[in-house]
Parts: C-alpha cells; structure tokens; sequence
C-alpha cells in the first residue's frame, strides 16, 4: 500500500517523539544505552502498529561508521601489544563465551524447538544485525534469527543495570554530559569523513560487518599513524545510536512476533542461561585476571558489539579491553560462524547446503 508524504512524516514524527521519550524515561532510571534501547523499543511499537518507515541503508551505514570510529577512539594504539602479553586471557574469554552460545543453540537445535541452522545462527554471539543477514544467506530463518539476536541484545542492556548496581558501578547519566561541548569543528569534521568513508568501503566491499569493523580498523590506523584526534558530540552519537535502533526495532512485525510466540518460552530460557554462564566466565576474569566486575562482564556479555560499545561507554568500564574481547571474538565468528552452524545444525536443508 503506498503511503502519503503527509503519513510519512507523520509516521517519523511519532517515531521520533516516542523514541525520544523512551530514551529519557530510561535514561532517568539509569538504564545503561538508553539513547539505543529507547529507539529500540520505539521502533517495534511503530512496526507492530503498522506504521513503518523505511531507514535508508546509507543511513544504517553512516550510524554504524560513527559506532565504529567511537570504538577507536576508546582503542589503544597500544591493542595488539596488549592483546600478546595477556592472549591466555583474551583467548579463554573469547573461545569460551563462543562454546558457550554455540552448545545452547545446539541445545535448542535438539529440542526441536527450532530449525538446526535457525539455532545455532540466532544463538551466535557476533553482531545482531550482521549474524541476521549472514544466516539468510546460509539457509536459516532470518526472521526467528533476528528475534533472537534481538531479544538477547534487550535482556544483555536489561541485566547490566544489575550488574552495574551490584558492583557499585553506576552506569554514567547522559545528564553528566556536555552535549554540545566541542573542542574542534574541523576534527568533527573530518571524523565524519572517516566514518563515513571507511564504512561505505565496507558495505561497497561487502565485508561481513565492514561497515562496523572497517571504520574500527581505520580509526585504529589513523590513531596510530597521527593523523586525526577522533572528536565525536555527544548530540551526533545520540543520533546515530537511534538509527541503530530503529534499523534493529522495524524489523520485527506482527508476523515476526506471533511466529516467535510458540517459541518464545524455550528462547528466551536459553538467553538467561546464556547470561548467567556468560556471568560465571566474567567471574573467572575477575577472580583470575583482576578484571573489574563491570568490565569483565561486558567483555564476555554476549550481546552485538555495536551494542555493547554503546552500554560500555555509558559505564565507567574499561572501554578498550571490552572492545578488544568483544572484537576478537566477533572476528571468531565471522570465520568459524558458515562451518560451526553446519557442523551443530539438525536443519536437512543446512546439511543439503553443506554437501
């Protein structure tokens, strides 16, 4: 059915306001990434409702470069140096939190609860948005995928409000911030070249994530090398944290929820599980590694990492050490994800696709 200009911009206007005054109800309550989840939660309202927008992809991109680039800018240049003196515990908390989500989509594959390739591509802990459109390209349930990819990215937020609280690690109010506090227009400036550029490479390159791990690596090398002190506003990242949202929320549709209903129960009881091993190897870090509490769990939360960069610079946790886990592993996941899904799926399309 076509829609009117004037339903069109009605229908963003309404998306725009709800999603502004989510964010600060949640934001009031200290709810780590408010300025995500709010658009999040907006964003299914208005699908389920009927009254979707369309968030153009260049958009998408330009949100998830600006992610990117936020992500370098909290990464030392110093990263690989740390990851070698301490690779025993960068590489048991990425292989393990890994084994972890791939025995319960494994789990759940047995179950019966849902197609084998479904599982284990919902169950994998790399970016949402990225595991849900590499696994339609290997036979799974994109829909169900991205429920369930979505659904943990929500429960991983919801649950580091207590973590964040139980470690006396308030998550830091967007209200201690000076919005429009800027220290240089031309190194905004040519920030947003950066993200914009490198995060377009990746789509055009169709790296799996690039538009993400591209603007990381490129701002990585710029920091390295001199050339750019990467300066963000905080009224710039708000936005692109929105269109991250909407981009994740207008997925779903009533469609989308009735048919994850049936499952919803056995879904949702593998997210906690999930969660609560994930807390248990955050434990390990803490009692073995003298990571802080909020740190350690962060960097084995199994949530998307664009996400988790997010809820991690609204924490006072150690930004470049959660990045440089959640990283690592993401890049597991892009190499192993195509040959583990076939391995553990049940699914006898998978295993077709696999011959």
């Amino acid at each position: 059915m076509l829609v009117s200009p004037v339903q069109t911009a009605s229908r963003w206007a309404g998306l725009v306001l709800l999603s502004l005054v989510l964010a600060w109800a949640l934001e009031a309550v200290h709810l780590p990434a408010a300025f995500l989840l709010g658009p999040i939660l907006a964003a299914i309202v208005m699908a389920v409702g009927n009254a979707r927008v369309s968030i153009p992809r260049w958009g998408a991109t330009s949100a998830q470069g600006i992610v990117g680039v936020m992500v370098a800018a909290a990464l030392p240049t110093t990263l690989f140096q740390e990851i070698l003196l301490d690779w025993p515990v960068f590489l048991g908390g990425i292989v393990s939190t890994l084994l972890v989500s791939s025995a319960l989509g494994w789990v759940l594959a047995r179950s019966r609860a849902l197609p084998g390739n479904t599982a284990i591509w919902g169950s994998a802990p790399g970016a949402a948005t990225v595991m849900t459109l590499m696994s339609d390209s290997y036979g799974a349930d994109m829909r169900l995928v991205a429920f369930m990819q979505y659904l943990r990215v929500v429960c991983c937020a919801l649950a580091t409000t207590a973590v964040a609280h139980l470690s006396g690690n308030a998550p830091a109010g967007g209200g201690g911030q000076d919005w429009w506090l800027v220290t240089s227009w031309a190194n905004v400036g040519l920030t947003m070249a950066l993200a914009l550029g490198s995060a377009t490479l990746g789509a055009v390159a169709r790296v799996p994530g690039g538009t993400l791990l591209v603007p990381i690596i490129a701002g990585v090398a710029a920091k390295m090398v001199g050339l750019l002190e990467i300066t963000l506003p905080v009224p710039l990242l708000a936005f692109a944290y929105a269109i991250i949202g909407w981009s994740i929320g207008l997925r779903f549709s009533r469609d989308v929820l009735r048919h994850a209903a049936r499952v919803f129960p056995r879904v949702f009881a593998s997210i906690m599980v999930l969660l609560l091993l994930s807390s248990g190897l955050a434990g390990l870090l803490v009692l073995f590694a003298g990571v802080d509490p909020m740190t350690a769990y962060l960097a084995t939360s199994p949530g998307g990492a664009d996400s988790i960069a997010i809820i991690a610079s609204s924490t006072h946790a150690d930004l470049p050490f959660v990045m440089t886990m959640q990283v690592g592993r993401f890049l597991l996941v892009l190499l192993v994800g195509p040959a583990l899904a076939r391995l553990l799926s049940l699914s006898p399309r998978a295993a077709a696709a696999a011959e």
